[in-house]
């Protein structure tokens, strides 16, 4: 085992090293393959931390920076874990002024992370967004792809005991 490899196997198991691997091969080859190899990556790694982009710079003989580049620039991509369930806040206009603030304090609160960050057990992932278009249900959650309008913070948990 090379010295690569133990790295990544400090974040990820010898299976997923061996997709990322059998990723990396299948596109080597090819003309612009660097963003299907990284969303082949993401798939099955679930997330791109710089262990994973140098590896993938390394193999297919690109620079580092370009790797990082194309990761940060796209949005799909992420270098942190992400839980199985997005939960998302809407903070536009409408459902702020209708309580969408304390939503988010109340969600940050029962996860204990800040806006962005991933639960320990890899379960959800907080964020907030400006408007979904859903200002007549406001203040909005969205789990997913589920909306839940006229939410209180009194039905935060309730609401999340739906996801596994």
């Amino acid at each position: 085992m090379n010295a690569e490899n133990g790295e990544l196997l400090k974040e990820f198991t010898a299976d997923q090293v061996v997709k990322l691997e059998t990723i990396i091969a299948k596109h080597k080859a090819k003309q612009g393959g660097l963003i299907p190899v990284l969303e082949e990556a993401q798939v099955a790694l679930e997330y791109l931390p710089i262990s994973v982009q140098k590896k993938i710079a390394r193999e297919l003989n690109l620079p580092f920076s370009r790797v990082y580049g194309v990761v940060t620039f796209y949005s799909f991509f992420t270098m942190t874990p992400r839980g199985r369930h997005t939960a998302r806040v809407c903070l536009g206009t409408a459902c702020y002024v209708r309580g969408g603030k304390a939503l988010a304090d109340a969600l940050k609160k029962e996860f204990g992370v800040e806006e962005g960050g991933t639960t320990p057990d890899r379960k959800f992932t907080y964020e907030t967004v400006r408007c979904l278009g859903t200002c007549g249900l406001g203040p909005v959650v969205i789990v997913d792809a589920d909306v839940h309008g006229r939410m209180k913070p009194s039905k935060i948990r309730d609401m999340l005991s739906q996801y596994n």
